[in-house]
């Protein structure tokens, strides 16, 4: 089971800063990612980072197709799909989950 919390508050787990260091290019993609739905860039980095802990056997090939797909939604240039479609892109069958 997944322990991680990316909640804050007084009763909650203790919180350490963590700097990163990031190109420009790539803090711009993450604050018009984050802006779509977190309530701030630290949230968003948070739930990437406790996903990316939470699913190790899913790639980095699978993160990039992730992002590409999530940039030709919002450009108008692909449709949404399904769940069965999206766990059929990762080779994962039902039973893995």
């Amino acid at each position: 089971m997944f322990n991680a919390d990316t909640g804050t508050g007084d009763n909650g787990p203790e919180m350490v800063q963590v700097n990163l260091r990031l190109s420009k290019a790539f803090l711009e993609d993450i604050d018009t990612t984050w802006e779509q739905g977190f309530n701030s860039r630290g949230e968003f980095l948070r739930y990437a980072a406790r996903d990316a802990v939470k699913h190790p056997e899913f790639s980095r090939e699978g993160w990039k197709q992730i992002a590409a797909s999530e940039h030709d939604l919002r450009s108008g240039s692909a449709e949404l799909v399904s769940r069965e479609e999206v766990v059929e892109m990762m080779g994962r069958g039902e039973d893995d989950e």
